[in-house]
Formats: C-alpha cells, structure tokens, sequence
C-alpha cells in the first residue's frame, strides 16, 4: 500500500514535468485531427441516423410527445448529442490508451528510470511487436467484454462499475506490459505481475475512474453546441493526460516493486552461495582422513607416518 500511494505521489508531480507535458500533446495531436475529420464528415449523418433510430420506437414518440406538453421540447436536440457522444466515449478510450501506451510510455519509463533508477539493468524481456500484440489482444478482450455488458449498464449501480473496471483491468495489462517490457526478464515480468496483481488492478481501477472525468466535457460540448469544436480538444487533452498520468504511475510502481524484487533476489542468491559454500566445505572436511591411533605401537608408528 505505501508503495502504490507514494507512487501515486510521484506520478502526480511528475505530471508538470515540462518534458510530460510537451509528451501529452503528441496523442492529442493525432486525436483531434481525427476526431474534427470525423466530426466534419459523419458528425451530422450520425446524428441523423441516431435520431430515426430512436424515433422508430412507439415508445420513444410518446416520451417526445410527454416532453413537449411539459415544455421540455428542446431536450430532444440535446438528447441524441448525448446518446452519440456516450457511445463513442468508450472508443476515445480506447484509442487514448493505445497512443499512449505506443507514444508516452516508453518516453515517461526512461524519464522515471534515469530520475530514480539509473543503475536499474535492462533486460529487455519483451519486444516492440510483442508490447503491440500484448495490447491490441487485450483492448480486444476489453471490447468484447464491453459489448456483452452493455445491456447491464441499464442496471443503475452496474453503469457505475463495470465500464471503469474493464477499462481499469485493459490499463492495468497494457501500462504493466509496457512497463517492464525493456527494463524486466520475461520470467521476472509474470513474478512480478503475479505478485502485485491486486495493486497494479487498483491502480488501473482508478485510472478507469479519472477517465470517465472528461466525458463531462463532453456533455457540456453537446449542452453548448457553440463551443463543441474547442470542448473536444480539450476533452481529448484530458482523456490523454489522465492516461499519461496512469503511466507514469505504473511506471513508479512497477519499477521501484523489480528494483526491490532484484534486492531480495540477491539476498537469496548470496544465501544460497553461502550455503553452497559452507556444505562444500563440510563436505571436504567430512572426507579428508583422519588418523586413527591405534594400541598397536607398531601400527600406529606406520600409521602417523603415512599421515605425514
């Protein structure tokens, strides 16, 4: 626990960083770029499709009507924003996690190794196509899962839980993956993945959490139609400094855990020699011939002398 929480400390203050900062606006660059694109081609088709969609259900015109006789009428302009904004949220997520995994975190390892660990030995236990597949094979389990639950977000409580706990357990696979991918053996990458599993989960559970915070940007880009074209820079800004943050906190927790892994790993080799050490020694001392002096004067003159 005083590891996470001193990590979480550490990741924090890393976060003004001027190199973390200027690292943070690399995703951001490509994300808005595709985020207006798509917004400028399919943004209103979208939104035309949603709103004939929900209007082919009989029960969607008698909430539009109920709507409208209560005064509420405009609600349903804001309404299919929200339902399209929500629906591709997940998505921004995802993305967010894979540029920064693929562009921030090598960058924010090495800036936490040579801060804090400089003498930390690479053994480079994964490769770059290994990180890749790692992740996009995770992100894929993460999707499946997040289209099965679907139809429990409808379930209050569960909408509150289960999105930030698959995204909590995709962040947690990939940061930790990438983590230890140049600095961790393959065998001390499982041991430590193993061992930690319950924090590193933690960790990515509330990195799930601080995710969600920017789809209130998102909202509000849908409340303020005028403003949308600014709010989703920055929402995506958010979604990618969130994540970086998430990095560099895996990144402290992960290798501080192998560098103490690598210190009690040494005290049980050097136990272990010293062990080896003391049996070779009693093993040399248990086979050497010892004199065995005999009543026999005669036997025991001849035996002193080939002792000598």
């Amino acid at each position: 626990m005083n590891l996470m929480l001193s990590s979480f400390w550490r990741a924090a203050a890393y976060c003004l960083h001027p190199r973390v900062i200027a690292l943070s606006f690399l995703p951001l660059i490509i994300m808005v770029g595709l985020a207006l694109g798509l917004g400028y081609f399919f943004w209103e088709p979208v939104l035309e499709w949603v709103r004939i969609s929900l209007d082919s259900y009989g029960w969607m015109t008698t909430f539009w009507t109920w709507l409208q006789n209560n005064g509420m009428g405009s609600l349903k302009t804001v309404l299919v924003p929200l339902v399209v904004i929500f629906a591709i949220t997940p998505l921004v997520v995802i993305l967010s996690l894979i540029l920064v995994a693929v562009m921030m975190t090598p960058a924010m390892v090495s800036l936490v190794a040579e801060r804090r660990f400089p003498n930390l030995e690479r053994k480079n236990g994964a490769s770059f196509a290994g990180s890749v597949t790692w992740s996009l094979s995770a992100t894929l389990l993460a999707i499946i899962v997040l289209l099965v639950s679907i139809p429990l977000w409808f379930i209050p409580p569960l909408i509150l839980i289960l999105p930030p706990l698959i995204w909590g357990w995709l962040t947690y696979r990939v940061m930790s993956f990438d983590v230890l991918a140049a600095h961790a053996s393959v065998d001390e990458r499982k041991a430590l993945m193993k061992k930690h599993r319950s924090h590193l989960l933690v960790i990515g559970i509330i990195s799930g959490y601080l995710g969600a915070a920017p789809s209130l940007v998102w909202a509000s880009g849908a409340l303020f139609a005028a403003a949308f074209v600014i709010l989703v820079p920055i929402a995506i800004w958010i979604y990618t400094l969130v994540f970086g943050f998430a990095s560099l906190w895996f990144s402290h927790y992960c290798l501080d855990a192998l560098a103490q892994m690598r210190v009690e790993q040494a005290v049980v080799d050097a136990a272990k020699a010293a062990q080896a050490d003391a049996y070779k020694s009693a093993s040399t001392f248990g086979n050497q011939a010892i004199p065995v002096i005999s009543t026999n004067p005669t036997t025991s003159a001849s035996t002193l002398r080939n002792v000598e």
